[in-house]
């Protein structure tokens, strides 16, 4: 079971909030609040709304225990950005882009602390529920190590060329 939360249209760049999301992604919910609480960036107080709202989304609607709950997938994408114009010399104009981010937060169940709580006439009933393990493996960020660019060999279908620069 998923916990899905967006965020569209927030006036911060991507590069910028991809920053912060890279810090908490794959953390429990309650640690994700402490590290968004002291972390100095402007974006960490948008993020922080829409993990909240993320977790009310999942005891409301499904019923779900904070504790429960982990970041699955926090993924930022470029929103459409705002055009304006900066006039210069001659009278020309340069384009100003305003940029924008659409975030997409994923809240999963972990496993074994995982737990749904019914309400029948009189009591309340607390119940395992099955998960999915946690593939550590695919919420990393795999490295990898520069290719080499050879003189003459392709990139893009364009030839890289090496220059050596003379001394002085």
């Amino acid at each position: 079971m998923e916990v899905k939360a967006k965020l569209n249209y927030l006036r911060i760049a991507p590069r910028k909030v991809r920053l912060v999301t890279d810090l908490i992604k794959g953390m429990d919910v309650g640690q994700a609040e402490n590290h968004l609480k002291f972390i100095s960036k402007r974006s960490t107080k948008p993020i922080l709304k829409l993990l909240h709202s993320a977790i009310v989304n999942a005891e409301n609607n499904f019923k779900l225990l904070k504790d429960s709950l982990y970041i699955k997938k926090i993924i930022v994408n470029e929103g459409a950005p705002f055009k304006r114009w900066r006039p210069v010399s001659r009278g020309r104009t340069f384009p100003i882009m305003k940029r924008t981010s659409n975030i997409n937060l994923i809240l999963g169940i972990k496993e074994g602390g995982a737990v749904k709580i019914t309400k029948d006439k009189t009591e309340a009933k607390i119940e395992e529920v099955k998960t999915e393990a946690i593939d550590k493996k695919s919420s990393t960020f795999k490295a990898r190590a520069p290719k080499k660019i050879l003189k003459g060999s392709k990139i893009g279908g364009l030839t890289k060329k090496i220059f050596r620069r003379k001394s002085f």
